[in-house]
């Protein structure tokens, strides 16, 4: 059995990857793949623990270095219990975060050393990392007013610890974000996220042509705008 694919959203909060990763997953079943969807933190029963610890917006004493932990204890779990079996079976994975999320948020934005901190990231990872990264990429107000306008309700109330930083700390986020997409160029693709949902979801679909034409078994998805 062939090694799966496996493809990482990131982006700012409110920057529409969440929507990105459910259309993708629909049009990707739709051709045949096997398609895992997961997202960091939450992806396991344990991760979803610690995601409600990491993302209360009550816990403000947290420390970054206890995030930081967190956040690789999540990861630890979610690559050993769903992200490296699906792999090995051939499965499309589809990630909601990853490891660049704590590269940007606890390294560059946050401040912790960025060289226990990439050393870590490879011992949790196992040093899987993803096939193809899509950036969306939004003004940082646009972004907060969605991600606010969300937490307003159903189950994301009280759960936007991130959110509710400074805008500074947001637009450091952002350019964190585009500096590590630039630094690493053939892994990531950036979109603007400020695109219509159809326009970026077909933006995504084309940058996954390559990998759709080593598929053996899937239906061609060429014919699909």
């Amino acid at each position: 059995m062939s090694q799966g694919v496996f493809m990482t959203f990131e982006g700012m909060e409110g920057c529409g990857k969440t929507t990105q990763v459910r259309r993708l997953a629909r049009r990707l079943k739709g051709l045949g793949a096997p398609v895992v969807v997961t997202l960091e933190p939450g992806g396991t029963r344990i991760g979803k623990d610690i995601r409600r610890v990491l993302l209360d917006a009550r816990n403000k004493a947290l420390t970054p270095a206890a995030e930081l932990m967190l956040y690789l204890a999540d990861r630890a779990q979610h690559v050993e219990e769903i992200i490296q079996p699906a792999l090995r079976s051939g499965k499309w994975v589809i990630c909601d975060r990853y490891a660049d999320a704590t590269v940007v948020y606890q390294g560059m934005v946050r401040g912790q050393d960025m060289t226990l901190l990439k050393r870590l990231n490879e011992t949790v990872t196992r040093k899987i990392r993803p096939h193809i990264t899509f950036l969306l990429d939004c003004p940082v107000e646009v972004g907060l007013q969605r991600a606010l306008s969300r937490n307003l309700k159903g189950p994301h109330q009280g759960q936007d610890r991130f959110e509710k930083e400074k805008i500074s700390f947001h637009r450091k986020v952002r350019n964190a974000y585009l500096e590590l997409a630039r630094k690493n160029p053939k892994r990531f693709v950036v979109i603007d996220g400020m695109l219509p949902r159809a326009e970026v979801e077909a933006e995504i679909f084309k940058n996954l042509q390559l990998y759709l034409e080593h598929a053996g078994g899937l239906r061609t998805g060429k014919d699909r705008s």
